[in-house]
């Protein structure tokens, strides 16, 4: 799959080749012999075949982007819970905490922990890494790596997932709340937009793994897509046989 994508150019290029090949053969026939007809049918057959899969292939390209775009709201949602997390633990986690605070400040530990791992998984890599079509083009420069959609790229025991307010937590929280309410206000921020980040990024996991799962839709568009080079040739060369 991953040679039939990088090498999309090379392939049109060897298929219009090979089909103006194939009109050189019959360039000589009449315009209305068996032969053009012929060609004239292949033109139909795979053009409309083409047309069919870059309709496919546009409804998986425009699924893949709006999923690209709610991919980068979560990293970003991803690296503002660091950031507001990182700003908890400098305000409140100094050293010789109680022990009521220590037990937030430990959640909030494993909660960063959990972020940290999740902005390493493929999905999030496939937007930080990810290279613009016209660059990955062999014409413009050296094929790159696979992307990282590939079967064997995702591991679900990578994704790291904690409960904010377990048993040991949420006494500790309700025994902050009169004395310090500041502190228990600001855990419960960042427990609520944790369950709600990890329940997106859960989301996002499914919607991704069900686009890699059909990702063959592109390799079939550009095969389609060869099968038009190569048939596009003859549908010229029908045209200039009528002129002649």
């Amino acid at each position: 799959m991953n040679f039939v994508l990088d090498h999309q150019l090379a392939l049109f290029l060897a298929c219009f080749v090979a089909g103006c090949a194939g009109v050189a053969t019959i360039y000589r026939a009449p315009a209305g012999s068996r032969a053009w007809k012929l060609a004239d049918l292949l033109w139909v057959v795979l053009g409309g075949l083409g047309a069919v899969t870059a309709i496919l292939a546009g409804i998986y390209k425009s699924d893949s982007s709006q999923l690209d775009r709610q991919i980068g709201i979560a990293y970003a949602l991803t690296d503002a819970f660091d950031r507001d997390a990182a700003r908890f633990r400098l305000r409140y986690c100094e050293t010789g905490a109680q022990a009521d605070l220590r037990a937030l400040c430990d959640k909030v530990e494993f909660l960063s922990a959990s972020t940290a791992g999740n902005a390493d998984l493929p999905l999030f890599l496939a937007i930080t890494d990810s290279t613009s079509t016209l660059r990955g083009l062999p014409l413009f420069a050296k094929p790159a790596a696979p992307a990282p959609m590939t079967p064997e790229a995702f591991d679900e025991a990578a994704f790291l997932a904690f409960v904010a307010l377990d048993d040991d937590t949420r006494p500790a929280l309700e025994r902050l709340r009169l004395p310090r309410p500041a502190i228990a206000a600001d855990f419960q921020i960042l427990a609520s937009t944790y369950d709600e980040l990890i329940g997106q990024v859960r989301s996002l996991m499914e919607e991704w793994e069900f686009l890699r799962a059909n990702a063959a839709i592109l390799v079939l568009q550009t095969l389609a897509l060869c099968l038009v080079s190569f048939a596009a040739p003859f549908r010229l060369g029908k045209s200039v046989a009528e002129l002649r």
